[in-house]
């Protein structure tokens, strides 16, 4: 038990950290993509992958239900676990009754390192319920070219993680056909996804 703690509070410390440093630089691409680079009006459409919950597709959803999609990595340094934080945060203030029509699901745009063990592990840090998901080169570029997703490799050589990815970093309140309901803007703060939220579930 005490092995478990001390490993949730280094994976804390160490990201903790990693933000700390990415203030000085690190995500201003990913900032860039937030204020709009992406696609106006993708067309959204299936999202079906292997995930940490088995099999996952957008038609497994209820139809009052809602995946809200977000495509990073898990050895992202910085927007990664602060946009998983503020899905949390935008969770826990809707009420019981809109938090079971919400999925919540990040895409892996990094196979090569992301395994699901890796995404169940790293996805438990941000609450229950949050699905990995992952795929092939060439489903993930499907996926990304249809939701207006960007993402580029960079080499970092002089560095033990190799490289690094830049991606977009908007989240997607998709239903059970596969249609983008609202695409919502990267923000440190969960007053903008709540808000998308509130006003998808009402009735």
């Amino acid at each position: 038990m005490m092995r478990s703690i001390k490993k949730r509070k280094g994976l804390w410390l160490g990201l903790g950290m990693i933000v700390f440093l990415a203030g000085f630089g690190g995500g201003a691409w990913y900032l860039q993509q937030g204020a709009g680079s992406d696609n106006d009006s993708p067309p959204g459409g299936e999202v079906a992958l292997p995930s940490t919950q088995g099999d996952f597709s957008l038609s497994q959803l209820g139809e009052d239900q809602l995946a809200v999609l977000f495509f990073g990595y898990t050895y992202c340094p910085d927007v990664c676990p602060m946009t998983l934080s503020v899905v949390r945060q935008a969770l826990t203030g809707l009420d019981e009754a809109q938090r079971e029509r919400v999925v919540p699901v990040m895409v892996s745009v990094d196979p090569e390192r992301d395994t699901l063990e890796r995404l169940e592990e790293y996805t438990a840090y941000f609450g229950d319920g949050i699905i990995g998901a992952t795929g092939n080169q060439q489903q993930l570029e499907d996926i990304a070219e249809r939701y207006g997703v960007m993402w580029r490799k960079v080499e970092t050589p002089d560095s033990a993680m190799a490289y690094t990815i830049d991606h977009s970093s908007s989240l997607y309140l998709v239903n059970n056909e596969g249609e983008i309901r609202q695409r919502v803007l990267y923000s440190p703060v969960p007053n903008a996804l709540r808000s998308a939220l509130e006003s998808e579930l009402e009735g």
